[in-house]
């Protein structure tokens, strides 16, 4: 009797399980992460078996050993791994996420069927065929001709056109790739539901809040002296409430907005504004010094654009003790330019930063409330940046101060005074 050769390539049983458990708690979870890491477990193992098929059919249909009870548990194990294998395979090919694999010539190699409804793939037809050849005409070729180095967000779906993708794609193995495509579209039609329902409140309360304001600015507290420090207390209260109304109107407003109206924006009055607007909330409570050396304009929307630096340099009078300074400053910065705020206040704890620009997020809720907040500034700032093409970065030490910076690119630049694009 021959005596079976060592396969080459074996996958514990007990892995197959846990990793098709794995892909079944990502399914039935449905979240980003858990659905995301269960995929990419599902496909490496996926591959592996479009890789060996051949060897594991070898494996199952090997000689006969010399000792047959040694025969019986390797095809017994055999017999398990494939079945293991099938398992996690028909797993894979019944998540509603879109999964394909990309072999290192760019070829389709698999794909499971939820790639079929959403990418449009159709097998046998697609598999071995260029991936961008077959999404030619589609979004989804230009960002993979781009190299498809960041994710891509609320793309049309090339299999249904009223759905919409977020798309990833993850190299691994020798040279391959994982293509992954979910319908975000449900998601869509919550975040647009959740701006009507901000944007319609807001609306109805600016009315009512208008009028209780009104009427408290009627009464003379010197009539009723012993109601003096509750009217103070409501007046600033009513007014603090306005404006939150007013940030949500124009957050919400932002939020819907594609693009602006490009003015040229002289940014020697527009800074000169926002120095004199953080004086009057610092009532000279705090140095404020300001540096002009970019000579540029900018390109875009005043209106927002005086809000958004504007907010920058009123939080840094909210969060700087008194005796604080604060430098407000626009340099160049390569091709473009840089508008920042730097100040001696607080800081920020690294754990904060990333979130900093997310509506109502606060380092200290007490401290924001005190300093007369909203919660909203940086949320406006953000969005205002994303219309200009510009970029917010924070740097900022607990006890030293932070700096909050704008990069503007060379497209939005004009020269100062005049009338063509530096």
């Amino acid at each position: 009797m021959i005596q079976p050769a060592a396969p080459s390539w074996k996958l514990p049983a007990a892995l197959a399980a846990a990793l098709l458990a794995g892909a079944l708690l990502g399914w039935l979870a449905n979240r980003h992460v858990a659905a995301g890491i269960a995929l990419v477990a599902v496909a490496e193992v996926v591959l592996l078996l479009t890789r060996n098929r051949h060897q594991t059919r070898l494996m199952m249909t090997a000689p006969v050993a010399s000792d047959p009870l040694q025969h019986d548990r390797f095809m017994t194990r055999s017999r398990r791994i494939a079945s293991n294998l099938r398992d996690v395979r028909n797993a894979a090919s019944q998540l509603p996420d879109a999964v394909v694999l990309i072999d290192r010539q760019q070829q389709i190699r698999w794909f499971n069927h939820a790639a079929e409804d959403l990418l449009g793939l159709r097998r046998p037809h697609d598999r071995g065929v260029l991936l961008q050849q077959r999404l030619a005409g589609s979004e989804l070729a230009d960002w993979l001709r781009d190299g498809a180095r960041e994710s891509l967000n609320d793309v049309v779906a090339p299999g249904q056109a009223e759905s919409q993708l977020s798309v990833s794609l993850l190299p691994f193995g020798d040279h391959e790739q994982l293509l992954l495509a979910r319908d975000i579209s449900h998601l869509n039609r919550l975040e647009q539901i959740r701006r009507d329902f901000v944007s319609n409140v807001s609306h109805e309360l600016r009315t009512p809040l208008t009028v209780i304001h009104g009427y408290l600015e009627l009464i003379d507290a010197d009539d009723v002296p012993e109601l003096a420090p509750v009217l103070g207390e409501m007046r600033a209260q009513s007014k603090r409430m306005g404006q939150i109304v007013e940030d949500l109107l124009t957050l919400s407003r932002l939020e819907t907005q594609h693009e602006v109206v490009d003015e040229r924006v002289p940014m020697s009055g527009l800074l000169s504004t926002v120095r004199k607007e953080a004086e009057a909330l610092s009532q000279g409570r705090h140095r404020i010094t300001l540096e002009s050396t970019a000579e540029a304009d900018l390109l875009g929307s005043p209106k927002d654009l005086h809000s958004a630096l504007s907010n920058l340099a009123s939080n840094a009078v909210r969060y700087t003790p008194a005796g604080g300074s604060i430098t407000i400053r626009w340099q160049r910065e390569g091709d473009g330019a840089v508008y920042s705020v730097i100040d001696t206040g607080f800081g920020i704890p690294a754990s904060h930063l990333a979130r900093l620009t997310e509506r109502f997020y606060r380092v200290s809720s007490s401290r924001s409330r005190d300093s007369g907040g909203t919660g909203l500034g940086l949320s406006i700032v953000k969005h205002v940046l994303n219309l200009h093409q510009a970029q917010l970065q924070v740097e900022s030490t607990p006890g030293a101060g932070s700096t909050f910076s704008c990069h503007f690119g060379a497209a939005r630049l004009l020269v100062a005074g005049g009338s063509d694009e530096m």
